[in-house]
């Protein structure tokens, strides 16, 4: 089952890296908070697992974001803890556009623009009406 919030980022703690003892592989993980804008503000702390994942969403401190989660619990030495892990982040907004324009850039911050790019993302033509 999967759940969502949307709110404001309110922390961005420090990214976690290691290596798996099971498979040896690398792994990381980067913590944020978010706080809901109802009257009465919730927060929550979700994780965002994988390096490409972190630098994709680039989630900053102030932004406006829905947040689409997995919840999880594990055992431990006898207690139990919950997790919350983000597989998908969306812009609100205005910040849509900023999102959008980090897209067309590289990872060396490069502009990486097509004339067609629309055509190319949704795979229609200039002849064709994508409504």
């Amino acid at each position: 089952m999967a759940f969502e919030i949307r709110g404001k980022i309110i922390s961005v703690l420090d990214k976690k890296d290691g290596i798996s003892k099971i498979t040896g592989s690398p792994w990381s993980i980067q913590q944020y908070a978010i706080e809901t804008q109802e009257q009465y503000p919730k927060k929550l702390c979700f994780d965002v697992l994988g390096k490409d994942r972190i630098e994709l969403f680039n989630i900053q401190i102030g932004e406006e974001l829905t947040v689409y989660f997995d919840i999880d619990a594990r055992e431990y030495q006898g207690r139990w803890y919950n997790s919350f892990k983000a597989w998908k982040v969306e812009r609100t907004n205005s910040q849509s556009n900023t999102f959008m324009q980090n897209i067309n850039k590289d990872m060396n911050g490069n502009e990486n623009r097509n004339e067609d790019e629309f055509d190319i993302l949704f795979e229609t033509s200039q002849d064709e009406s994508p409504f």
